[in-house]
């Protein structure tokens, strides 16, 4: 059975499954659909159009849904998409997308998103990600799966940061920050790549090796970047399941519109 606190506002025309919880004085509002074993905090603040997956946890104080900060904003009907397992915690602002992109800011699956995080309009962030408290991405941003992204950090429009990237404490990140990578700092530099997160995720020594490789041929050996992706892509066939890092890689490299940390 639904639980609703008696102090709580759900709008007849939002759709919640039933075993969804709303604590006191929370407000869900018109076009919200939540499935089934989400949880929803106390004063949380639900705007549609939104869905909302199975089995996320929302702390107090989140407002979900609402309309973008940007002032060409003229009312278009637009959307947030959460999916599944996520945990969000208080105080976090998400808003939905803009025509001006595909009008849908997107969130995955099992994301552990602290305290304060603000997830601007149309923003990708990917699944399993970790946003510590007060990082800020700006509209745009596209956050790969099991990126990091430290807490009190800045992420500027249109950025991209790649899957398996960390991004240090109090970052400015303004360009484009490559798959693996660890960087931090302001200006940002790159520092290393993400070696303990990926023994974490199973990755075996002989990739973790060739990852280290692909760092190197970017950031170490002094190539300029069309040698270093052709380095790169010379690596193909020489490290068991390697060649989806390489491409992974590759791929981020030929997308980037912003130019890359380096």
């Amino acid at each position: 059975m639904t639980r609703i606190h008696p102090t709580a506002i759900v709008d007849p025309a939002a759709e919640l499954a039933g075993d969804v919880a709303v604590a006191a004085y929370a407000l869900v509002g018109a076009g919200v659909q939540v499935g089934p074993g989400t949880t929803i905090g106390a004063h949380c603040v639900l705007e549609g159009p939104m869905r909302i997956g199975r089995d996320n946890r929302i702390f107090a104080h989140a407002a979900l849904g609402g309309a973008p900060q940007d002032m060409k904003y003229r009312g278009e009907p637009t959307a947030l998409e959460i999916g599944d397992r996520n945990t969000i915690r208080e105080f976090c602002t998400f808003n939905r997308g803009t025509v001006q992109d595909d009008g849908v800011t997107r969130v995955g699956d099992d994301n552990w998103v602290m305290a304060y995080v603000h997830v601007a309009h149309d923003c990708r962030v990917g699944s399993r990600t970790i946003l510590a408290n007060n990082a800020t991405l700006a509209g745009h941003v596209h956050v790969g799966d099991w990126a990091i992204v430290g807490g009190l950090s800045g992420v500027h429009q249109f950025t991209r940061i790649g899957a398996h990237a960390m991004v240090g404490f109090q970052s400015h990140v303004s360009q484009d920050v490559p798959p693996f990578m660890t960087v931090s700092g302001h200006p940002l530099a790159v520092h290393g790549f993400n070696a303990e997160g990926l023994r974490r995720r199973g990755f075996s020594r002989e990739r973790i090796a060739l990852v280290k490789q692909l760092h190197r041929l970017l950031y170490r050996d002094g190539l300029a970047l069309e040698a270093a992706k052709a380095a790169i892509a010379g690596l193909r066939g020489t490290v068991d399941g390697g060649d989806a890092d390489i491409a992974l890689l590759l791929d981020f490299l030929a997308a980037a519109t912003r130019g890359i940390v380096r």
